[in-house]
C-alpha cells in the first residue's frame, strides 16, 4: 500500500474583482471520486493544507442537481464525513515528498485564493514534477501551478500539455466577469500548452508524470490515470 498526498485548499472564500468574498472551498466531487478510487485500490490518503487548517467544502458542490439527485448528494456527503484526512490535515509546509508515491490536488475556487500564491505548494509541485512521481491536478487546482517558479524565475510547467477549468466554463458558471483573473488565461501566460475539451465533459491530459483534468467530471478519469501510473 502506497501513500498518496492530497493537497487541499485552506480557503473558505474567493476574493472577486470588486473585493467581495464569494464562499467557496474545495469541490466535493473532486475530492470524493479520487478518494474512493485510491482507497479501493488499497492506498492510504493523507491530506495537507496551508497551515494545517481543516478544509471547507464548497456548499454549492453538495447540491443534488450536481450529484445525480438527492441520493447521490447524500452519498457524497457521507463519503466526505468518512474521509478522516479532511478532519485531520497535516501542515503543507511540513510535507516530506519522499513519503508519498503520488500527489493530487482537487479544485474548487479555493485554490485560486491561496494555493495560486503559496510558495510551499509551489516548491512541492516543482519537486513532484522533477521526481517523476504521478502528479494529478484538476479543475481550478491548476491555479496552484502559478506558484511553481524555478530558480531562473520561470515556471516549472512551461511547455507542459495540460488542462484546467476553461474560460468558457467559467463564463457559463457565471463567474468570468466577476473574477480578478481567469485560470486558462494565466496558464497560457506561464507558457503552458493549454488543451481544451468540451465544456463540462470529462477531459484529461497526460504529459509525462503530470495528469490534469478540466472540470469536476474529469476527477474520476484523472484518478484512473494516476492509478495506471502507480501500477
Amino acid at each position: 500500500m502506497s501513500k498518496i498526498l492530497f493537497v487541499v485548499t485552506g480557503a473558505d472564500s474567493w476574493t472577486l474583482a470588486d473585493g467581495t468574498k464569494h464562499p467557496t472551498g474545495f469541490w466535493a466531487e473532486e475530492a470524493v471520486a479520487p478518494y474512493e478510487a485510491f482507497k479501493a485500490a488499497g492506498h492510504e490518503i493523507v491530506v495537507a493544507t496551508p497551515g494545517g487548517v481543516v478544509p471547507t467544502v464548497d456548499q454549492g458542490s453538495l447540491a443534488p442537481e450536481l450529484n445525480g439527485g438527492q441520493e447521490g448528494a447524500e452519498k457524497v456527503a457521507a463519503t466526505l464525513a468518512s474521509f478522516d484526512g479532511l478532519r485531520r490535515p497535516i501542515r503543507l509546509e511540513d510535507v516530506d515528498l519522499d513519503a508519498y508515491a503520488a500527489v493530487y490536488y482537487p479544485g474548487g475556487h479555493g485554490p485560486m485564493e491561496d494555493l495560486a500564491v503559496d510558495a510551499d505548494s509551489g516548491r512541492l509541485l516543482v519537486r513532484a514534477l522533477e521526481s517523476g512521481k504521478p502528479l494529478g491536478v484538476v479543475c481550478h487546482a491548476p491555479s496552484a501551478l502559478l506558484a511553481a517558479t524555478t530558480e531562473d524565475g520561470g515556471n516549472a510547467f512551461a511547455g507542459y500539455r495540460l488542462t484546467g477549468f476553461t474560460n468558457i466554463e467559467e463564463t457559463q458558471a457565471g463567474f468570468a466577469e466577476k473574477a480578478k483573473w481567469l485560470l486558462q488565461d494565466r496558464l497560457v501566460e506561464i507558457g503552458a500548452d493549454f488543451r481544451e475539451g468540451e465544456p463540462w465533459a470529462p477531459y484529461v491530459v497526460v504529459d509525462r508524470n503530470l495528469v490534469t483534468g478540466q472540470n469536476p467530471a474529469s476527477s474520476a478519469p484523472l484518478a484512473a490515470e494516476l492509478l495506471k501510473k502507480l501500477d
